[in-house]
């Protein structure tokens, strides 16, 4: 066969590998991030096998602890420490669960949230001024008792609050006032995890060493987007991102990412989470995801990384297999993070 005849294989050739490179938008070479983290579910129980191990298995270099404090739903309280939490919220879980995670080379931040039956934290408010100083006397009690505990075990990062929308506004001087109670006690690198749609509106990411976003962010309404689908999904998210991190020149982390394994994963997935029993699972889409908030990431030099939400270990704390929760283990998506996780 002469030349001549050999060129419309040779196109068809060229056109098909020129194809394959733009579907997919993924960067060739990947510089991995200082903070490849999972946020690690307390267990009900001791561990009884080493938890750090499956983590490591897929290169997570850092883990987020989280010690719940409970708020009733309307009254001015914190409850924290109770004998009623599972072993891993407690403190003697929480030592354990730091303790071993230096002993296996994993950097930890400390991230005491709160939480209440059908009352987001980002809607806590009171009438009275003797509620809201209850409610803060209260907070600052759980939250300087772990900052303390976080600096007694030399924890590298630790997180002051969790989607306080309401709180954060109207009551800035407080969390002025806790930011500076912390540092007296704690030594580390401190945080706060903003909420997607309020993280520019913090009044106090000048005092803090990261900007935390819990990246929860509506992309795609779509059963299983593309990966250029959501790419383009982020375009507004990404700008917002960064014009916040120039105001402040902060580094960002995402204090908590991650997706459900079902149809239409990337929409308002707190709402989805309201009907799992209906959805279908889809890990593809999961999965796709995952990626794709890594591939917009990737080149962000001041992105530093996450935790994704969330990781079982041992898969203690459920009954059955969660096919349709968050976690990624022994799903596509395990895959997917191992991979961006790895460079």
């Amino acid at each position: 066969m002469s030349f001549y005849a050999k060129i419309p294989t040779i196109i068809c050739i060229v056109i098909g590998s020129l194809s394959c490179f733009l579907q997919d938008p993924r960067p060739t070479v990947i510089a991995k991030k200082p903070i490849c983290g999972l946020t690690m579910v307390a267990p009900p129980r001791p561990f009884s096998s080493d938890p750090m191990k499956a983590m490591k298995d897929i290169h997570c270099n850092w883990i987020a602890i989280v010690p719940y404090g409970f708020t009733p739903h309307g009254q001015p309280i914190v409850r924290y420490g109770s004998n009623h939490q599972w072993w891993g919220e407690s403190p003697e879980g929480v030592k354990e669960t730091i303790i071993r995670a230096k002993s296996a080379g994993l950097k930890t931040m400390l991230k005491p949230q709160v939480w209440s039956r059908g009352w987001w934290t980002g809607d806590y408010d009171f009438e009275l001024e003797s509620d809201w100083q209850s409610w803060e006397q209260g907070y600052s009690s759980y939250i300087l008792y772990y900052a303390a505990l976080a600096d007694s075990l030399d924890v590298e990062m630790f997180c002051l609050g969790t989607e306080f929308k309401n709180s954060v506004k109207k009551r800035p001087e407080y969390w002025n006032n806790l930011i500076k109670q912390i540092r007296s006690v704690y030594h580390g690198l401190i945080t706060y995890a903003a909420n997607w749609d309020d993280f520019t509106e913090i009044p106090f990411w000048g005092q803090l060493d990261y900007i935390g976003i819990n990246a929860y962010f509506p992309l795609s309404d779509r059963e299983k987007p593309t990966l250029s689908k959501l790419i383009k999904a982020w375009k507004e998210p990404l700008e917002s991102i960064r014009t916040c991190q120039k105001k402040f020149d902060k580094p960002i982390i995402f204090t908590e990412y991650g997706y459900l394994s079902v149809d239409g994963t990337t929409f308002n997935t707190w709402e989805l989470e309201k009907k799992l029993d209906k959805l279908n699972v889809n890990q593809e889409a999961q999965a796709i995801a995952i990626d794709a908030l890594h591939t917009v990431f990737a080149d962000e030099s001041y992105w530093q990384g996450g935790f994704l939400w969330k990781w079982y270990p041992s898969m203690q704390g459920h009954e059955g297999y969660p096919t349709k929760d968050y976690t990624p283990q022994g799903k596509t998506a395990e895959k997917v993070l191992k991979r961006w996780f790895s460079h």
